[in-house]
């Protein structure tokens, strides 16, 4: 009995462990979705009491940041699932997909509402109530947003290493990472337009601007949207390795005095931190099957010990002349 309530506390410790591993693998989501869920809520209670278009729409926009949080959460759960008979290569790339549905909820939902509701303010303006609210609002917002930026930068920057900012976006086999600092960096874009709408309606007490306000903030997000779904398209697709990924492939090749050339290395990203790398090269002619055989093993292991994000290696023995060299 005292064994079993070992055991038991043991598996309970361990389910703990991993929940807490889960939340902590996934900050950045869990963060900002944390954020974004607060300022919604805080949006449209001061658009309810002021009457600003633009209010309205940054929590429209809050409030589809949230949902993409939880697709994210939910496409990284999906992914991590183990292969099977009908995915022998596991599930990670639907990440990407989940990645593409975002983008796409981002630009109908977010941009689309967005442009929609400025273009009703600018025919039937209202004039705005006390801006007070919405001032505070805003800066309450722009604090936890900005909380959530920093804790995204932060993260993206210990990835990217020495690449730039554009380089490194464009490199990144994990969208969750960019797409919540693409969000976020929105996110205070919008924060300062909407601001700008409300102080511009009220200063020349011309309401329509608070609608034009809206109609920036939509096509912010539509720009956003756009980048986000380019990027995670040639994911979906399938994008190669790294390039310096592929020269330590060919040099840990190359060295194999049994090998004469190796012709070709592609690769593939089955997931942000999988790989699967098929490789042509043209063994000596005097080595046996068997020889062959073990060498194929030796490595396999070898790139395994030195990549551990090579998930699968297929090694095919083709002599130079015959290969299609890339």
């Amino acid at each position: 009995m005292a064994e079993q309530r070992q055991a038991q506390a043991t598996d309970q410790a361990a389910g703990r462990g991993g929940w807490l591993a889960a939340i902590r693998a996934n900050l950045v989501l869990y963060g900002a979705l944390a954020a974004n869920v607060g300022i919604a809520v805080a949006k449209f209670i001061a658009a309810s009491l002021t009457g600003s278009s633009s209010m309205l729409t940054e929590g429209v926009h809050s409030l589809v940041d949230s949902g993409n949080q939880i697709l994210l959460l939910h496409g990284q759960k999906r992914a991590a699932r183990a292969p099977d008979r009908l995915h022998p290569f596991g599930y990670g790339r639907e990440l990407y997909f989940w990645a593409f549905v975002v983008a796409m909820l981002i630009f109908a939902l977010g941009a689309g509402i967005s442009i929609y509701e400025g273009y009703l303010h600018i025919l039937e303006p209202e004039p705005l109530r006390d801006p007070a609210v919405n001032y505070i609002v805003l800066g309450i917002a722009f604090v936890l947003e900005g909380g959530s930026w920093t804790l995204a930068m932060r993260e993206f920057n210990a990835t990217r290493g020495n690449a730039g900012w554009w380089k490194a976006i464009r490199a990144s086999k994990d969208p969750a990472g960019f797409m919540v600092l693409f969000e976020d960096s929105a996110a205070l874009a919008g924060l300062v337009l909407a601001a700008i709408g409300v102080w511009a309606s009220h200063h020349f007490a011309e309401p329509r601007l608070d609608g034009a306000a809206s109609i920036a903030i939509g096509a912010l997000l539509a720009a956003v949207a756009l980048l986000l779904a380019r990027e995670a398209k040639g994911l979906l697709i399938g994008e190669s390795a790294d390039a310096g990924l592929i020269t330590t492939i060919r040099e840990t090749l190359a060295r194999r005095p049994q090998i004469r050339a190796v012709n070709h290395v592609r690769t593939i990203h089955t997931a942000p931190e999988a790989i699967f790398v098929a490789i042509s090269a043209d063994f000596a002619d005097e080595l046996t099957m068997g020889d062959g055989e073990r060498l194929i093993e030796d490595i396999e292991r070898e790139l395994h010990d030195l990549l551990p994000q090579l998930a699968s290696i297929y090694i095919r023995p083709e002599r130079r002349e015959d290969a299609i060299v890339a």
